[in-house]
């Protein structure tokens, strides 16, 4: 029986010794890489205790709906935590105020009152962000800043 040669081996097999070589080269690359940009560096954190994110600046919302008196309302509002609220035939004026430390509050009122003349108003740290006034029958209005 004849041994295959060198040469015979080389002609069958020269792909899987390219893909060998690039993959060892590839390897040395990314080993090299780490090094350069200093991956393999830890660095110390404390792990004994999470860092907590310590509420600020609050901010004081007010809305409030006011109209004629004696008139009612009803009131659709997302509250400092943007869950929606609704209040049926509520005595005019109205007013809801809360604080909060969230960074952002999307302040959103609106009202629908049995009267001529019905109004809304917000207000967030003492400044007048938003306020409208309808005169209409059954008058709907509403307010909304989403900015605070």
């Amino acid at each position: 029986m004849k041994r295959p040669s060198f040469s015979s081996l080389v002609r069958q097999g020269w792909m899987v010794l390219v893909a060998v070589a690039v993959v060892g080269i590839a390897a040395f690359a990314v080993y090299r890489l780490h090094g350069i940009f200093g991956s393999g560096d830890t660095t110390s954190t404390k792990s004994d205790k999470a860092d907590e994110i310590v509420p600020f600046n609050p901010k004081d919302v007010v809305y409030e709906v006011f109209g004629a008196p004696g008139a009612v309302a009803t009131i659709n509002y997302l509250d400092v935590n943007a869950a929606p609220q609704q209040i049926i035939d509520a005595p005019l004026p109205w007013r809801y105020q809360a604080t909060t430390t969230e960074p952002a509050v999307i302040a959103d009122l609106r009202a629908q009152g049995n009267g001529d003349t019905l109004g809304c108003r917000i207000v967030i740290d003492g400044e007048l962000k938003d306020e409208r006034t309808v005169n209409a029958v059954s008058a709907y209005t509403f307010c909304l800043d989403k900015s605070g």
